[in-house]
């Protein structure tokens, strides 16, 4: 027998954050997310989350032991944003048992109708830079530090529950050429020029954060603000944002682009890849994890490509192609062997055609699932209907009446080969998306 309980007390807290780490013990390629800043979560008056978000988290119960978990986030200023009723699940995970699966969402559900919504999407966070999409594609490769890992079997599940496809991302992993393109060089300080924009040159972080931050989430969210599931950010959010992520960031891999009235209009940045040192630490911080991680940064051999955003008027200048070359020259400077992309919405095509112009593979695959709580309501009233007014046994005509479903099919796994660097493409795309 399965029993749900809702996170009330800070034993069930520790409890909902470890779960993940037990069940993925001795995963090669699972890496823990911060545990720090998982149980921080739980702060309702700290977080600045709870400022647009109602949550709630579950654990599953089977004799007595956990085999389960998963959070529900009501996502006030998204449902403002696309005039919809919808609930997020995230952090779900589980043994592979359709009792505890169902069990999890049905908890999951039932609390978004008690909040009057009528749909719940996900796996999604509070915001676009909490982790997202269910990995599908891709299990035979370490998870970066950003995003999550989970079981092939999760799909299963999650369709089991009567969940269907509603948005894949892509990620990919690039190869820099052994040296610098000086054509490419070129061609990007001739765009610079003849908008009359610069890079930014500041060498020390504080004061790069201070003069530039502001300007650089405005961008973010000019660019990003029409992609599913992207939210703004409010000041304080942005606060929160730059205190987690200020220690992993360095400079050389940051590029800022600005105008004559030193106004930010393009940006983007990798950051040196945590993934195996947070995965000795499973995810904590003392007494060694924020030592290995100040090491990764300094002496890893990848990388994690984070944001890139252009500001509407320039997206069809080059600047895009810019900030990538930026970012790969000075990956060949340091002798990064490679970089992930983290994921990008699958209809993007401009920034995947962006890729031909590098050695890559398309390894990994990301899915976000839907379910209308409105049509499994329409459903059961109208078997009701049909089973009082059928002849035949209420069983016998539930049967007969109830709607078939399609069964989603499996996407075939994209073969995983390195191509070799090949000329950019001239044709013209209407596209105009950030990576995401």
């Amino acid at each position: 027998m399965i029993t749900i309980k809702e996170v009330k007390t800070r034993k069930q807290q520790a409890e909902f954050v470890d779960f993940p780490t037990k069940l993925y013990n001795n995963n090669k390629y699972y890496v823990h997310p911060l545990r720090i800043d998982e149980i921080n979560l739980f702060n309702r008056k700290k977080n600045v989350y709870y400022e647009d978000c109602d949550a709630v988290f579950y654990l599953a119960y089977k004799d007595d032991k956990i085999v389960g978990r998963i959070a529900g986030i009501l996502q006030r200023l998204y449902n403002d944003k696309t005039k919809e009723k919808r609930v997020r699940f995230t952090r779900f995970d589980s043994t592979n048992d359709e009792e505890v699966a169902t069990a999890l969402f049905n908890a999951v559900e039932n609390w978004a109708k008690q909040k009057g919504m009528n749909k719940v999407h996900g796996p999604l966070g509070f915001n676009d830079l909490d982790r997202e999409g269910l990995l599908i594609e891709g299990f035979d490769y370490i998870a970066t530090f950003e995003e999550q890992y989970n079981y092939n079997y999760y799909q299963k599940l999650i369709e089991k529950c009567g969940y269907q496809k509603e948005i894949d991302w892509l990620e990919y992993r690039i190869y820099p050429p052994k040296e610098i393109s000086e054509r490419v060089q070129r061609l990007s300080d001739t765009v610079l020029k003849r908008y009359n924009l610069k890079v930014v040159n500041e060498k020390n972080k504080n004061e790069y954060l201070k003069k530039y931050k502001k300007g650089i989430f405005e961008v973010l969210d000019e660019a990003y603000s029409s992609l599913y599931g992207v939210v703004p950010f409010n000041d304080r959010l942005r606060d929160q944002i730059v205190s987690q992520f200020k220690l992993f960031i360095k400079l050389r891999y940051v590029i800022t682009i600005v105008d004559e009235n030193d106004e930010v209009v393009a940006f983007g940045f990798a950051i040196p890849s945590l993934s195996e040192a947070v995965q000795k630490s499973k995810g904590r911080f003392f007494p060694f994890g924020f030592i290995r991680m100040l090491k990764a940064i300094n002496e890893t051999k990848y990388a994690d490509l984070g944001l890139i955003a252009v500001k509407t008027e320039y997206q069809s200048k080059g600047l895009l192609a810019v900030v990538l070359n930026y970012v790969i020259n000075n990956m060949i400077k340091h002798n990064l062997e490679y970089c992930e992309t983290n994921l990008m919405l699958e209809d993007n095509l401009r920034i995947q055609q962006t890729w031909n112009n590098f050695e890559h593979i398309q390894h990994k695959r990301r899915r976000s699932f839907i379910k209308n709580l409105d049509k499994l309501a329409e459903n059961k009233n109208e078997n009701t209907v049909l089973t009082k007014s059928a002849k035949k046994p209420a069983t016998i005509a539930k049967k007969t009446q109830v709607r078939k479903t399609e069964k989603t099919s499996e996407q075939k796994p994209i073969k995983k080969t390195e191509n070799k660097a090949v000329k950019a493409t001239t044709k013209k795309t209407t596209i105009k998306k950030p990576i995401k």
